[in-house]
């Protein structure tokens, strides 16, 4: 019998909060088309993601993936962090040049 591969669905979003232990949380963002007057408007949801090595930072843009069921909320995790945040507040810099 033939094995198949599930088809995942992926995603491009921006971390918005990284508080959590292996979790973070993404907000993708997407454009459709108001139904009546036709006007692009922005729609938004809020993804709970699996983070393993809790590499994210907030801001950083994530591609995340489908998976099965993790917990009660996570059913995606990080596939690949495709932007860095910069990170602000950095005062190891300031403290080498004095």
């Amino acid at each position: 019998m033939e094995t198949r591969t599930p088809h995942r669905k992926t995603r491009v979003g921006t971390v918005v909060s990284d508080k959590m232990e292996k979790s973070i949380s993404v907000q993708v963002i997407r454009h459709a088309m108001h139904p009546l007057y036709g006007k692009r408007i922005i729609k938004s949801k809020k993804f709970i993601v699996h983070d393993e090595e809790n590499s994210c930072r907030i801001g950083d843009r994530v591609l995340i993936g489908e998976e099965r069921p993790l917990s009660k909320t996570k059913r995606w995790s990080v596939v690949r962090i495709i932007e860095r945040a910069p990170v602000l507040g950095d005062t190891t810099e300031s403290k080498e040049e004095a």
